[in-house]
């Protein structure tokens, strides 16, 4: 079997090996990640639960919401997610709003200084994942994208924006 870069595995073991260090890296990836998205979440509204800003995060991306849809794509359960938004709304970052289309249901959305602090919290995050990467070549910034697209399992055309 031939890999991406062309070179053959040395033998099963080495695979293995070369598997436990992929998952050692994407740990820690993982790792700073969450710590970024702290630093972000502490940039959107000092003192928030990071869980809060993963909510707030989605709204931005993908607009107003019920809030079981929310929950859902964030995947918190309702109880939670609910806890966490109703803290949005006492700090103005959050917007609920009747649904138009059921006027029994709720809509949620960022309000304009929820929109605001998001740009600066995602300024920020931006502006580190910009220096990790600034010395890289743009065939490394392709290569790395069409490797994790792979592992995600996400198609090359889907989406460009990272949240």
């Amino acid at each position: 079997m031939i890999s991406h870069s062309g070179k053959a595995p040395r033998d099963e073991g080495s695979r293995e090996e070369c598997i436990r260090g992929l998952g050692a890296v994407l740990n820690a990836l993982v790792s700073q990640s969450r710590a970024l998205t702290a630093q972000a979440s502490e940039t959107f509204s000092a003192g928030l639960q990071p869980a809060a800003f993963h909510i707030a995060l989605w709204l931005k991306a993908y607009g107003p919401a019920k809030p079981s849809a929310v929950a859902e794509a964030v995947g918190m359960d309702r109880s939670a997610a609910s806890r966490l938004t109703r803290e949005l709304v006492r700090l103005g970052l959050v917007a609920t709003s009747t649904d138009p289309s059921d006027r029994r249901s709720i809509v949620l959305s960022l309000t304009a200084h929820g929109r605001r602090r998001m740009e600066l919290a995602t300024q920020a995050k931006g502006a580190a994942f910009r220096t990790r990467v600034a010395s890289w070549s743009e065939e490394d910034l392709l290569l790395c994208t069409d490797l994790l697209r792979r592992l995600l399992g996400v198609p090359a055309n889907a989406g460009g924006e990272s949240r």
